[in-house]
């Protein structure tokens, strides 16, 4: 079976359609599949809900399909470092559904394992629990949280073998492994890919049979937010 491609538009020919779910890993500007966010851009698939912690910066990452409006709801944790993404939650243009980190991760993970739903004390007596089955367990009351399968994964990786056997680097691996597994087909892009059997097996991340596509190539290694101080005086 083949999964490596030329191109991210060559890996993502057939797979998006209008108003599909995208689950995408990466965590601000770390470990995010920038060229297969591209590609959708300029496939001009439109009405996207995507299921990301939050949507990049403006003008890179996720932050380009909120600019041509290509997306019309995010599942996300954090907000605050996308000028766009805050002004189109806040005129009503976006639909926006908050997710703590740690919830929408067990929920990428719980779809990909299988599980439709599990119970969770984060949220309890917040809005965030608004409209949700609530339970107690020994006392104590939890919500119930649905397990999310998207109909495409897209993911940053570092290294990949030939049958699609996944390594990533350091805190590259945020989202992205359970991103990866609750899509009905995940496409992933990677910095190098190498033969097959070349991958130390206790050094792999991610098992090939979650990954159906692969692409190589250049990425940006943007600073999401500089801090330095001022040079001490000599």
């Amino acid at each position: 079976m083949k999964k490596v491609y030329g191109s991210a538009a060559e890996a993502l020919d057939g797979l998006l359609f209008d108003g599909m779910l995208i689950a995408a890993g990466g965590f601000g500007l770390c470990g995010i599949p920038e060229l297969l966010i591209a590609a959708i851009r300029d496939a001009g698939t439109k009405d996207l809900t995507v299921a990301s912690n939050n949507a990049g910066v403006d003008g890179f990452g996720l932050g380009l399909l909120l600019e041509t409006k290509q997306v019309k709801k995010m599942i996300s944790s954090y907000v605050g470092e996308n000028a766009e993404f805050m002004r189109q939650y806040l005129s009503g243009e976006l639909e926006l559904e908050f997710n703590p980190q740690g919830t929408l991760a067990e929920r990428m993970r719980a779809g990909g394992a299988g599980i439709p739903g599990f119970y969770t004390k984060t949220g309890v007596g917040t809005v965030i629990a608004e409209g949700k089955e609530v339970k107690t367990f020994d006392g104590q009351d939890y919500i119930l949280e649905r397990g999310l399968v998207a109909d495409l994964s897209i993911v940053k990786a570092w290294k990949a073998d030939e049958t699609g056997n996944l390594v990533f680097r350091k805190s590259a691996r945020n989202f992205n492994p359970p991103a990866a597994t609750c899509g009905k087909t995940c496409v992933v892009e990677v910095e190098e890919i190498v033969p097959a059997g070349s991958l130390d097996p206790d050094k792999i991340h991610l098992p090939g049979i979650y990954v159906h596509r692969l692409i190589q190539g250049e990425h940006e290694k943007r600073i999401e937010q500089r801090t330095t101080r001022k040079r001490e005086e000599a």
